[in-house]
């Protein structure tokens, strides 16, 4: 009975020590802030004056802020993948920027993985997003790499100045054609049957 008591306390302290573990891993154990950990930027080109779309992992409850050279700083939100939204500043220079994820200090966070990416984590590298590459440093921030491409453009000032193609015109008349002689039709039928009724 005894022996059986003494194994249960044991398995018990095993397995707390065991769930203990990735939490401390992941930059959440007792008396540290969180550490931001697999950042991933979509997509990892970008034009000037368009979105970003960034994700991380690790901040927890707390959130955390985003920021670049090439956009204004943006929150973290909160939950166990923590997502923001950058627009480009529309002047920014094209070239290859780098943009840095910060936990805010006193967060939870979820437990879950975060063994794997350690510091920083590994880098978006799924999906297109090759340009990413979530980074970690000593002060708890990751980095990701993106590129700043020109802007497209708009084709402001054209307004009526471009008339329809030759295609876009003979399109247009035959539904014109078509609708006449769908009227003309429905007319017929309907004075056909007037004059049947009476």
């Amino acid at each position: 009975m005894r022996a059986s008591r003494a194994f249960a306390v044991t398995a018990a302290a095993f397995a707390a020590v065991g769930l203990a573990a990735p939490l401390a891993v992941a930059g959440g154990g007792p008396g540290k802030d969180p550490v931001p950990t697999h950042v991933t930027v979509d997509p990892s080109r970008v034009h000037q004056g368009a979105t970003l779309q960034i994700s991380a992992e690790g901040c927890g409850h707390s959130g955390g802020k985003v920021w670049s050279n090439a956009f204004p700083t943006v929150d973290l939100s909160p939950g166990r993948v923590g997502y923001a939204t950058a627009r480009i500043r529309p002047n920014a220079t094209p070239g290859q920027y780098s943009l840095s994820v910060k936990c805010n200090a006193g967060g939870n966070n979820f437990g879950g993985d975060g063994g794997s990416g350690g510091n920083g984590g590994n880098g978006g590298n799924e999906g297109g997003r090759d340009d990413a590459e979530g980074r970690g440093n000593a002060d708890g921030v990751a980095t990701a790499r993106f590129t700043v491409l020109p802007s497209r453009g708009a084709q402001g000032g054209l307004g009526g100045s471009m008339g329809p193609s030759s295609t876009e015109m003979q399109i247009g008349g035959g539904l014109v054609a078509a609708a006449a002689l769908g009227g003309a039709v429905f007319v017929v039928r309907r004075r056909t049957g007037s004059n049947a009724a009476a």
